[in-house]
């Protein structure tokens, strides 16, 4: 609400999540008041009205979670809900496509209205009922290698017609599809480089604004959007230049851009309704939060935060963007934590140790809204290098395309070169650089540790540690992820291979502590075992903790704390200091 009183709309059991693509978003809709949402356990559709217990619009299946459904518009004139639906009965892979859906209060699975594409996303209902418009994408390529967007007439009945082409391709990404209050489709396309924002009008696209930034992001879930039309000429939108969200006001016809000046790095989706401009929005000194923002006096609300906890601003250490010279010749970006703590000083002339961070994904990009995990460091007297490495998003698609065929290569050199840099500035301790990483930020960190001697001690959590199992056995939206990050399988097998740490674990020569999910079924526990295995047979000082109950990334408060103090246990006994904080010892072999 306006005033930030929270209030939970879904009774217990119901929980607000769907499984398509296993990542996904677009779990829910609202229109005219009522809910209408996909239920976790059994991934049906139900619509919830004020007040009223969920009625299931769609029908149970002989085994559950079968048909799953994302990313619903309402079509309030025909009675009707356009949405994706995946079908995963038919066994091997499942199959994706668009139906419609009746919400006369029968159960129906859904008519299927558009099919042959491997994923579809982002149906989007014109204001007048008129025109459907969705994207499409096919195997191997992933929604921000290319996608296409479509258009077609709505029949009465809610079938499609003349569906068409009207951007996009296999090497032209498009992200959020939307229509104006007065019937004009925009859309964020890359074909210049750049996700910039483009018009659709007298059956051609315009750019609205070129700019060397992104006004798009990578769709790993459904739902996501970075601009909300405020009126049919104007548009609030987020961008990324430099590695730095801004917040503006943009003409869609004029094309004139009026940033806002904020006291946020980072925005969420933007919203326009009856309480004006809301959207999430964070920075490196406050958590994210949900705000309203009154752009013309550029006042902030504050309605609710993502935690009540206050920081004292001198404890905290605020990221500097970095450039650093890597490979080839070119430039890498990263973000940059100076150690920070009012309470205490560092000896004069020492030099901080470095915990490098490899994000996941790899396609993302290391946020600068204040993290805690982080702070935990840059309180405790380390230097934080966040990397930006080639192939993360934020600085256009060249850069963000320098990973494909090099996933292992590119994002490993960056880490292993912004490391040296920072020592060769005499900015930290050359003799105590780590790098820790979580799944695919995992698999840059067990690649730098297992063919190059840079770092001294590093960490993983349920890091990949073999290319080839992830090519295997992962689920049908990243089945063919790695076609285009290293090539593809099993043609190219002899490089999955080469760039697999499980294979070269006689080239592991430093210290690391492992971090494993029993539950973990992306990474399973037996890739990090191997590799444990391998350290203690070698005589190498390793670490390994194991969790009973956790998947693929932790949930539970008590296993996230464990982690951080264990790993700056491990690092204490590696370096040989004592952590100030009072830590439960861990069993380390070898040391």
């Amino acid at each position: 609400s306006i005033t930030g009183a929270l209030t939970d709309l879904l009774p217990a059991p119901y929980n607000a999540r769907t499984r398509v693509h296993e990542y996904g978003g677009g779990s829910y809709t609202v229109h005219d008041g009522i809910v209408y949402f996909s239920n976790f356990a059994d991934q049906r559709l139900y619509r919830l009205a004020p007040g009223a217990a969920p009625i299931p619009l769609t029908p149970e299946t002989d085994i559950p979670a079968v048909l799953r459904y994302a990313d619903g518009v309402v079509d309030a004139e025909r009675g009707l809900m356009f949405c994706v639906r995946e079908d995963h009965r038919g066994g091997g892979e499942a199959v994706n496509t668009l139906v419609r859906l009746p919400l006369d209060g029968g159960l129906h699975e859904g008519t299927p209205i558009a099919s042959g594409a491997d994923f579809y996303a982002t149906p989007r209902l014109s204001p007048d009922g008129s025109r459907l418009t969705w994207l499409t994408w096919d195997h191997p390529n992933m929604p921000w290698d290319g996608a296409v967007l479509w258009l077609a007439d709505v029949t009465p009945e809610g079938n499609l017609v003349n569906a068409r082409q009207i951007a996009g391709g296999v090497n032209e990404s498009i992200f959020q599809p939307a229509w104006s209050p007065g019937g004009e489709l925009t859309f964020v396309s890359d074909r210049t480089g750049w996700w910039n924002l483009y018009r659709w009008a007298g059956g051609e696209a315009s750019i609205i604004l070129k700019m060397e930034a992104e006004f798009g992001r990578p769709l790993w879930v459904f739902g996501m959007a970075t601009y909300a039309f405020a009126s049919p000429e104007t548009v609030y939108c987020v961008f990324t230049q430099d590695g730095v969200e801004h917040l503006a006001r943009l003409d869609i016809h004029t094309g004139a851009l009026d940033v806002l000046d904020l006291p946020y790095t980072q925005f969420g989706a933007p919203g326009v309704g009856a309480v004006g401009l809301a959207l999430t929005a964070g920075s490196p000194t406050e958590a994210t939060a949900v705000v309203r923002i009154d752009p013309d006096a550029v006042s902030v609300d504050v309605l609710k935060r993502s935690t009540d906890l206050v920081i004292d601003p001198s404890y905290l250490s605020e990221p500097e963007p970095l450039e650093f010279p890597t490979g080839n010749g070119l430039t890498a970006h990263a973000l940059y934590y100076r150690p920070q703590n009012r309470d205490f000083t560092a000896p004069a002339g020492e030099k901080p140790p470095l915990v490098v961070v490899s994000h996941g994904g790899p396609t993302g990009a290391t946020s600068s809204t204040l993290n805690l995990s982080l702070q935990y460091w840059t309180s405790r007297g380390f230097a934080v290098l966040d990397v930006n490495y080639g192939g993360s998003v934020g600085y256009g698609r060249a850069y963000r395309e320098r990973l494909n065929g090099n996933w292992g290569i590119v994002d490993v050199a960056d880490c292993v070169n912004g490391a040296r840099y920072l020592a060769a500035q005499g900015e930290v301790d050359g003799e105590r650089l780590v790098i820790h990483g979580g799944s695919a930020g995992g698999y840059t960190t067990l690649c730098a540790l297992t063919f190059y001697d840079t770092f001294k001690a590093g960490a993983s959590f349920f890091g990949v540690a073999d290319a080839e199992a992830l090519a295997q056995e992962t689920h049908k939206f990243e089945s063919r992820y790695l076609d285009s990050l290293i090539g593809p399988y099993p043609e190219q097998r002899d490089v999955y291979v080469a760039r697999s740490p499980i294979h070269f674990t006689d080239r592991l020569s430093c210290p690391v502590i492992f971090f494993q999910g029993l539950e973990d079924k992306v990474v399973p526990p037996s890739q990090a075992e191997m590799m444990v295995a391998a350290l203690r047979e070698k005589g190498i000082p390793v670490a390994y903790i194991a969790y009973k109950g956790e998947q693929h990334g932790f949930r539970r408060a008590e296993n996230i704390k464990r982690t951080l103090d264990a790993e700056l246990y491990f690092y204490g006994q590696i370096f040989g200091f004592e952590p100030a904080d009072s830590i439960e010892p861990v069993a380390i072999e070898n040391l």
